[in-house]
């Protein structure tokens, strides 16, 4: 399947090559902290550059940075 393909080889891409698992606790918890990155924070490009979560376009103010992962990712807000 495809999409499973494409989903398991961005979870390794972007998440699991950059981290050291420490035990199956600690596993869940970075899929669980990467899966909620991909669907409410990461672009996808079939989205026009949305969340599959869709967010409201923030305007004007100025842009704060969040880490997820510990800084393996940010995301980006107006404050």
């Amino acid at each position: 399947n495809g999409l499973a393909e494409r989903l398991i080889g961005s979870i390794r891409r972007e998440c699991l090559d950059h981290i050291i698992v420490l035990g199956e606790v600690h596993l869940r918890r970075v899929l669980q902290s990467y899966a909620d990155y991909y669907d409410r924070v990461r672009t996808h490009r079939s989205l026009d550059k949305d969340a599959p979560v869709s967010r409201p376009v923030q305007r004007t103010a100025s842009i704060k940075s969040f880490p997820i992962l510990r800084g393996l990712h940010h995301h980006y807000v107006r404050l």
